[in-house]
């Protein structure tokens, strides 16, 4: 009751006015076409429209016309309020509910993000959540694939990731690739009958339905964005087409992911970088092993040898063996080259020395027969090596040798100046078995030094200038009257003197018998 009136709402369903609030009078009003008295069992009474409300009737009752007149615009006035007001709150809701389910979506994915370090682990999980919330019948996600240089399907939803081939990025018909090219958003309303897209639609699985395919970009610190892939939506359902939030969404989510791609793709490098350097560890020891300890002497002779690599693995070598009647043999080289391609020659050498140098062979039929051995691979390697073999005789007071290119071998005797011992050879490799010859020299057991060392020592260079051989042979004739291991370790250190970062390998080898 108001001021003695009756109230009661109507709404019309399309065919008549029904009570939308109170009690059934159990008569249906006449619509009338403006506002105005219309019969009712006990007389007549006032509908006054609700303009706010489009379909709402307010009737007024029970007062005179005149009163009915006023109070009628009135009280519909202050109701379209009630129902804009409660109409604004329902689409606040609404609005508030989907951008709740939006953040819930870019929250899940970081989670689901976060607990994984292979992203592939993760994608079909982002393809299912995100056509859920944006309504795709069919989703997929493309990542760059650097090995094959095309964009690879990682996760699918609607389609089986078999039927999915890999997208060269220049092809013309893809949209993926349009997108991918020019780091754009292509988003098609097949209701709108000018398409934003230059791929020939008509090859495509989604002709006719709207389609959403969004660029996924990484942009490292200090450097420019990236493209790394494509996140494509297709087959909306109702088939209305993709809005402007669902594209800032599914943009958000493309950031997420551009980051994720990228953290999988060093997280895998790192990995391959570790196993390669736990590779790199393996062959350097294996490498060392193959080297023999003094102890093989077992008397007959005191050597020391260093061999430093530049790299983790290297092409220098030297190995050293009992001949029987107190002779020794030794035996040092370089490969032509260093890494991993000389270090797999260097092992072939050692082991084609370990059986050549022990038969009771001349050092020039020692090499010839080494190089027999090993010609057919340096001919496919296109390496050569020089290598000096020597046969140290001590009841005959000589040495016996034959060198194949390896300028750095000398005899240092106690008293007086270095003699080189000339080669007899060209490098193996670079020239016939039949070439390699021999020599023979003077011995002073207890006296004489037998030093060789390769290339890589004297090639040593930093701010003071080279460590030159001139450098080495002085500081080997200062030290002459000590151990062979006491002369290696102090040439090493004064050779360290000159860089930290030699650029060959390095090895350095003092026979006295």
């Amino acid at each position: 009751m108001l001021t003695g009136a009756r109230l009661r709402l109507w709404r019309y369903d399309g065919r008549t006015l029904r009570p939308f609030t109170g009690s059934d009078p159990g008569w249906n009003p006449v619509i009338p076409r403006e506002p105005g008295l219309v019969p009712s069992n006990d007389g007549g009474v006032w509908l006054q429209p609700i303009l706010a409300a489009e379909g709402f009737w307010l009737e007024v009752a029970g007062v005179p016309e005149s009163r009915a007149a006023i109070l009628g615009p009135d009280l519909a006035a202050l109701l379209g309020v009630v129902f804009n007001t409660e109409r604004e709150t329902g689409e606040l809701t609404n609005e508030l509910a989907g951008r709740y389910e939006e953040i819930d979506l870019l929250y899940a994915i970081s989670e689901i993000l976060g607990h994984t370090l292979q992203f592939k682990d993760a994608a079909q999980t982002i393809v299912r959540e995100v056509s859920d919330v944006v309504g795709a019948r069919r989703a997929s996600i493309m990542v760059w694939d650097e090995e094959s240089g095309r964009l690879v399907t990682v996760a699918a939803r609607g389609f089986s990731l078999a039927e999915a081939s890999p997208v060269d990025p220049e092809d013309p018909n893809s949209v993926a690739a349009q997108v991918f090219r020019q780091r754009r958003i292509v988003s098609f309303d097949p209701n709108q009958p000018a398409l934003p897209i230059t791929a020939d639609r008509a090859t495509r699985d989604y002709r006719g339905e709207s389609f959403l395919s969004i660029p996924i970009c990484y942009a490292a610190p200090g450097l420019g964005s990236r493209c790394v892939g494509v996140m494509n939506l297709t087959n909306r359902l109702g088939g209305e087409p993709f809005s402007a939030s669902d594209l800032k969404l599914v943009s958000a989510v493309a950031n997420q992911i551009g980051a994720a791609i990228e953290n999988s793709r060093l997280v895998q490098q790192d990995l391959h970088q570790q196993r390669v350097h736990r590779e790199l560890e393996l062959a350097h020891d294996l490498q060392l092993k193959l080297l023999p300890s003094p102890a093989v002497l077992q008397g007959d002779a005191q050597v020391a040898a260093i061999c430093r690599p530049v790299d983790s693995v290297g092409g220098d070598f030297y190995t050293f063996n009992r001949l029987g009647n107190q002779r020794v043999g030794v035996m040092l080289g370089d490969v032509s080259s260093h890494g991993f391609s000389a270090a797999l020659v260097m092992a072939l050498v050692m082991s084609a020395a370990g059986i050549h140098a022990g038969a009771a062979n001349t050092p020039d039929e020692t090499l010839a027969a080494l190089l027999e051995s090993l010609g057919p691979d340096l001919a496919t390697t296109e390496m050569f090596l020089s290598v000096f073999y020597g046969v140290l005789d001590p009841r005959n007071r000589r040495l016996t040798y034959a060198n194949a290119g390896h300028q750095h071998a000398f005899k240092l005797p106690r008293d007086g100046p270095p003699e080189r011992l000339p080669t007899t050879a060209p490098p193996l490799g670079l020239a016939s078995a039949e070439t390699i010859r021999r020599n023979q020299i003077p011995w002073l057991p207890g006296e004489d030094l037998l030093c060789l060392w390769t290339d890589g020592l004297v090639d040593t260079r930093g701010e003071q200038g080279g460590f030159t051989e001139e450098l080495l042979l002085i500081e080997l004739g200062r030290l002459r009257g000590e151990s062979p291991d006491t002369i290696v370790r102090s040439v090493f250190e004064l050779a360290d003197t000159f860089t930290d970062h030699p650029a060959d390998d390095r090895t350095l080898l003092v026979l006295r018998i």
